[in-house]
């Protein structure tokens, strides 16, 4: 069951001196057991998480700042505009508060689903901690190093129906088509990604990148922004309940993400940007 402390924080935020700023949205679990309790027995799962997201990039950009939601997305999702717009017009997607799972599936018990006021409240409790903690930083960063780059770090199961079609790439790179950073930045990950044995890449595919890389990423500021949405079948033992972590997997997989962090990080400071 998750933390039902009602003092606990929104946001962990972990300060670096890097250009890189790790954005980690999805991965926490922590709801208030107010929120917990009008889940269904579906929500409890939680199943739609970026489970262990931070464990899986952990260490491999030292100096790295970490900025991550400690709340579930079932609260509210930080990756969505918080006006309520979708972000994908015409396509099946979840929304600002969610009310069903990945699947279409209803995650709330009757009658329990929150109305406009409680998303009002949990826009101020959760969204908005965790964006103020995140622009901050990014403004920080940027002061140091001229530049900043936001890497927004995402998982997801590797099959959906009601999401996409057939199987998701193994890493998926969203940038707006291109908007929301330097051609340079977006060639390094994706050049990583594609030279990658046994991984399968896509560059604005099923997803372009979700409201934060859009909201930040602003390339003519000075700051670039970045989505990588990985599946989860490449570091996880299993894609259902318990969603373990595969440490043989994941150490596979890192070597591919330490080295474009460290390729986006080289530009950053090389005034390439």
């Amino acid at each position: 069951m998750p933390n039902s402390n009602s003092n606990a924080s929104p946001v962990t935020i972990t300060p670096g001196n890097s250009p890189i700023v790790l954005g980690m949205t999805h991965t926490g679990t922590w709801l208030p057991a107010a929120i917990f309790e009008k889940l269904n027995e579906n929500g409890q799962k939680l199943a739609d998480t970026d489970w262990h997201i931070d464990q899986l990039y952990e260490g491999l950009l030292p100096d790295a700042t970490i900025v991550r939601a400690n709340f579930h997305r079932y609260a509210i999702d930080a990756n969505r505009d918080p006006s309520g717009v979708s972000l994908y017009p015409g396509q099946n997607t979840t929304g600002l508060c969610p009310l069903i799972d990945f699947d279409n599936v209803p995650i709330y018990r009757e009658g329990q689903e929150p109305d406009e006021a409680e998303i009002e409240q949990r826009r101020l409790a959760f969204h908005a901690p965790y964006h103020a903690a995140l622009k901050a930083e990014l403004e920080r960063v940027r002061k140091i190093h001229g530049v900043a780059i936001l890497y927004d770090c995402h998982s997801i199961r590797s099959h959906i129906s009601f999401l996409f079609e057939g199987k998701l790439p193994d890493f998926s790179i969203g940038t707006n088509n291109g908007e929301t950073c330097a051609a340079s930045i977006e060639k390094a990950v994706e050049d990583v990604c594609v030279a990658a044995d046994g991984y399968s890449t896509v560059l604005n595919g099923r997803f372009k990148g979700g409201w934060t890389t859009r909201h930040y990423g602003q390339p003519q500021t000075g700051i670039h922004a970045i989505q990588m949405e990985l599946t989860q079948s490449v570091y996880l033992k299993t894609e259902e309940l318990p969603f373990s972590y595969d440490a043989e997997k994941a150490a596979g997989l890192r070597v591919h993400l330490k080295s474009l962090l460290d390729d986006i990080s080289t530009l950053a400071l090389n005034g390439s940007l």
